[in-house]
């Protein structure tokens, strides 16, 4: 029966009796629950083998969520797996370093980050590593601080529509459930919105940003100011220029479909020793080869599949050429672009031009010249290199890969110094090779591997990086009496979009603050507008200024240490971006894509979409070679009221 000729009938039984109508409604109530589902592509068979016969070897690209989540897919199931990563640590977003400072050794990573309980996919991979429940502590609650009127606080919400939502309301200072009766043209957008189903959705919506779609539709301006706009913002893009689809995807996963309410975890230590250390223990006892520190700069392909892998080392794969008008100076250095993508720093000293591949050899991030300092800063981790290209300071162990230069027909041609012509790097046999490498990674590998790729080359050109953001963590000399919380959302400034109290969830913050009397906080601009990217100081200065404002008492503390970083690698999700993604199989046979930005119908987002393509790059690889495909736990597929 439809959903609502079930309600219809429902209703005109309703009255038969209070008992009778509290038993239906129970019943009606119960139907529209959202339940945890398992993927279906269409494609797969649902018996087969449980592992190879003889072993094939499958090359992963990419030592993120992605890609440890394939590979740990591949080598339970008997695949030889080398899995590559360009820095020196796997992890991709939840990779982790030490940091020297105040006379003690501190973890750091890109940031807080919550894992909520529909991180089905995510979840049962790090059970499957054996990460121990005890790293994980219940957040308290979800508070968000607004600018211009009082904290609203929600939290962990019932799991039963509609009690859910009449949950967010009560909690709320601001919303009220009679004012919102009164207006009830503008909840038209908000249950739209919990008619979530993939192939509408996107084509209704996708051309239009999550803002004009809030307001066009009439959506009270209460509600977007408090819920919708701040929970928005969490994806790492800002609301102006998110595609109202993948919004509505968005909510649907976390919260409006989700069978798990609002509940989510923190780790109650640095991630990289939580998580990705247990993770990278797993893919070695499963015998798994893992390649740190050197980036796969080519893929070998020819008569529509990959042969291998070609690894950096050789000018035969490490050859660039200059596109774009901008010089190299007497003085001074100038980041340069190149037909692959791949940014060059370059400088010309006596008529003599130097340069070096301007990837920080730590995340990817390119460096630029700092002329005060006498070297080269990466701004992503607070990276520093010397003129020669050593590293001096943070995180970064490698120094960056110097270039020969020569002049080709009036174009700069930069290879690898001291390779000769010809020769190239290492080549890692593939029978199958699954990219999962950020936007970015992903970008440069595609083009660099010549004509073999042109079938992929324009869907991986247009894929773009969300906004810059910035992480500011601060070691302060008094503690923070005024937070109520560990971590807040934030609504209404500059910058700032959330914070997090480290002192108050983390060792060894607790420890040192106790220790010290202070306290360590770190804050989050999500995505920095292109009119607000601005110098580091100036940055800097003015989110202490929203800390002071948030929390007054800080404007007296003195300020022990403190660490900004400022990136670009989330994914970019704009208006009319979905159409043109690659998907997770492509037209090249024995290769397949993982990571969030990636095409897929399931609704997944962020960590959970990490997880989950990589999973199912590896089903497409089981698929070719008739095992059964791992489950893939999701939300429901479609909103309750599709």
């Amino acid at each position: 029966m439809e959903r609502r000729e079930f309600l219809r009938t429902v209703l005109s039984r309703a009255g038969v009796g209070a008992g009778v109508t509290m038993a239906v409604a129970g019943g009606a109530i119960g139907y529209y629950q959202p339940r945890k589902e398992f993927y279906k592509s269409g494609g797969e068979p649902s018996e087969g083998g449980e592992r190879l016969g003889a072993p094939k070897n499958a090359v992963v690209i990419g030592g993120g969520l992605a890609g440890i989540s394939s590979a740990l897919e591949l080598a339970r199931r008997g695949f030889r797996v080398t899995l590559v990563e360009a820095s020196p640590s796997l992890g991709g977003k939840l990779t982790g370093w030490n940091l020297d400072a105040l006379g003690e050794r501190f973890p750091v990573e890109h940031g807080f980050h919550g894992f909520f309980d529909q991180y089905y996919n995510l979840n049962e991979m790090f059970a499957y590593a054996g990460v121990k429940s005890n790293v994980f502590d219940p957040a308290p609650g979800y508070p968000v601080l607004f600018r211009q009127r009082p904290a609203e606080v929600y939290g962990q919400t019932p799991k039963w529509f509609p009690f859910n939502v009449l949950s967010v309301v009560g909690q709320s200072r601001s919303l009220d459930i009679i004012s919102i009766l009164k207006e009830y043209k503008g909840l038209r957008p908000v249950i739209g919105m919990f008619r979530y189903d993939y192939g509408n959705t996107f084509r209704l919506y996708d051309g239009i940003d999550f803002m004009t779609y809030c307001k066009e539709g009439g959506i009270l301006p209460a509600f977007i100011d408090t819920v919708l706009h701040p929970f928005a913002d969490a994806t790492m893009n800002r609301s102006e220029v998110l595609s109202a689809a993948e919004a509505i995807r968005y909510f649907h996963f976390y919260f409006m479909g989700s069978p798990e309410g609002l509940a989510f975890r923190i780790t109650n230590r640095d991630c990289m020793t939580a998580l990705i250390d247990p993770l990278e223990s797993k893919l070695k006892e499963l015998g798994v080869t893992i390649i740190k520190g050197r980036r796969a700069v080519k893929l070998v392909a020819a008569n529509g599949t990959v042969s291998g892998v070609e690894l950096q080392g050789g000018a035969g794969s490490d050859v660039f050429r200059q596109t774009g008008q901008a010089r190299v100076p007497e003085s001074g250095w100038a980041l340069l672009q190149t037909d692959t993508g791949v940014p060059v720093i370059a400088s010309r000293e006596g008529g003599v031009i130097r340069a070096f591949d301007a990837r920080c050899t730590h995340m990817g991030c390119p460096v630029t010249w700092d002329a005060e300092a006498g070297g080269f800063y990466c701004p992503c981790h607070a990276g520093r290199f010397d003129t020669a290209g050593n590293p001096v300071g943070g995180p970064p162990e490698a120094p960056l890969v110097k270039l020969d230069v020569v002049e080709e027909g009036g174009v700069l041609v930069f290879r690898t110094s001291n390779a000769a012509p010809g020769v190239s790097g290492e080549v890692l046999p593939a029978d199958y090779c699954v990219v999962a490498s950020d936007v970015r990674g992903t970008r440069e590998l595609v083009l660099g591997s010549g004509s073999g790729m042109a079938t992929l080359e324009s869907a991986v050109a247009s894929l773009g990086e969300a906004d810059p953001y910035a992480v500011y963590r601060l070691w302060l000399d008094r503690p923070l009496v005024g937070a109520e919380f560990p971590f807040y959302t934030v609504s209404g400034y500059t910058y700032t979009d959330s914070m997090s109290i480290y002192s108050d969830f983390q060792e060894p913050f607790i420890s040192w603050a106790k220790k010290r009397g202070g306290c360590v906080v770190e804050l989050h601009a999500y995505a920095i507008a292109p009119e607000d990217v601005k110098p580091e100081e100036s940055v800097r200065a003015a989110m202490k200024e929203e800390l002071y404002h948030m929390f007054p008492e800080t404007k007296g503390a003195t300020i022990l240490h403190e660490l900004y970083m400022q990136q670009s690698n989330f994914t970019r999700w704009a208006p009319g971006d979905h159409a043109g993604r690659p998907g997770v199989e492509t037209p090249i046979s024995n290769l397949f894509l993982a990571g969030d930005w990636v095409r897929v119908d399931a609704p997944v987002f962020l960590m959970e979409a990490a997880a989950f393509t990589g999973r199912m790059a590896a089903n497409g690889i089981f698929r070719r070679e008739s095992l059964k495909p791992t489950a893939l736990p999701i939300v429901p597929m479609d909103g309750i009221f599709a």
